[in-house]
């Protein structure tokens, strides 16, 4: 996904001790982005409602991204909506751990100022929900590989033509059957 604005939160006056917890929402102003090759359009950005929680040696971040994005349809290449409905859990440490292959899925730290960006977070939560294989409906025919038409429009008659030229054709290994008489 392309990079998003910072989503800053300062911690300096909250989450002093652990168990304490604060609630953040807000909504990112974007009119799109993009994921590997494709480009999607969001109609109205993205909502993030997200809790942190002072767990003792970092802050918790865990919640929910909401969005409605367009693209183009995988088979028909015609418009596609779908909604984005990602799960944010990020895990922002206080101090680097003195053993850092222990987290696995790699760790963030809380910036020096007491603050933390949760952009990296919704940006993945939003890349994580996005169909890998974007379908304008689940029956989409797709278009037609040799004339190109739109095949939920109707049948172009193309399949139809180039099954029978296979059935007439001296390529068949079962054309000669056709002439016998049972």
């Amino acid at each position: 996904m392309d990079a998003i604005a910072p989503v800053v939160v300062d911690l300096s006056c909250a989450l002093e001790n652990p168990g304490d917890s604060l609630p953040v929402t807000g909504k990112l102003e974007l009119e799109g982005y993009s994921s590997g090759d494709k480009a999607y359009t969001l109609d109205d950005g993205i909502s993030y409602d997200v809790v942190l929680t002072h767990a003792g040696d970092g802050v918790l971040a865990t919640g929910i991204v909401r969005a409605r994005a367009a693209g183009a349809c995988d088979r028909c290449l015609e418009s596609a909506t779908f909604d984005i409905a990602g799960e944010i859990e990020e895990y922002f440490l206080f101090e680097e751990p003195e053993d850092p292959e222990e987290f696995e899925d790699g760790f963030e730290l809380v910036g020096p100022e007491r603050t933390i960006d949760l952009s990296g977070a919704i940006s993945d939560a939003v890349v994580m929900d996005t169909p890998f294989v974007l379908l304008c409906r689940p029956d989409c025919a797709g278009l037609c590989p040799q004339c190109g038409a739109n095949l939920n429009e109707g049948d172009c008659g193309c399949a139809a033509a180039s099954e029978q030229a296979w059935v007439d054709s001296d390529e068949n290994p079962f054309a000669a059957l056709k002439n016998l008489n049972l």
